[in-house]
């Protein structure tokens, strides 16, 4: 059983920047692996994801250009750089971990808590 320990998220003025982390407890070479956020009120939305062969990333329009994610699989770690923030950027973050390269929430096997982003204005 994998888990997943996200980290980094707080509370930040509009335009300000914050690093999520997220720690599993094996290894994450082999994996594709994602983060993806939950507001209040909204179902679970992709953010981004990154191959493990080749680091390909994709991201959801809504962060494109202003999100990068990132792995070192030596320290079984990924990263989410989030830049610009913007209000509705609020929501917890969660990473998760799959074999396929995928948008699709259900096709990651192992999630996190997550980790509380607040963006005020």
């Amino acid at each position: 059983q994998v888990q997943l320990v996200e980290s980094g998220g707080g509370l930040v003025q509009a335009g300000g920047s914050l690093r999520l982390s997220c720690v599993a407890s094996g290894t994450i070479n082999g994996y594709v692996m994602a983060w993806f956020r939950q507001a209040p009120g909204k179902d679970r939305e992709f953010v981004s994801c990154i191959d493990w062969r080749d680091s390909t990333t994709d991201y959801a329009h809504t962060v494109t250009g202003r999100f990068a994610i990132s792995r070192d699989d030596a320290k079984n770690t990924v990263y989410l750089q989030m830049n610009n923030l913007k209000r509705e950027d609020t929501a917890v973050y969660y990473c998760a971990q799959s074999q396929a390269f995928s948008r699709w929430s259900t096709v990651y096997n192992y999630w996190g808590q997550g980790t509380q982003v607040t963006v005020s204005s």
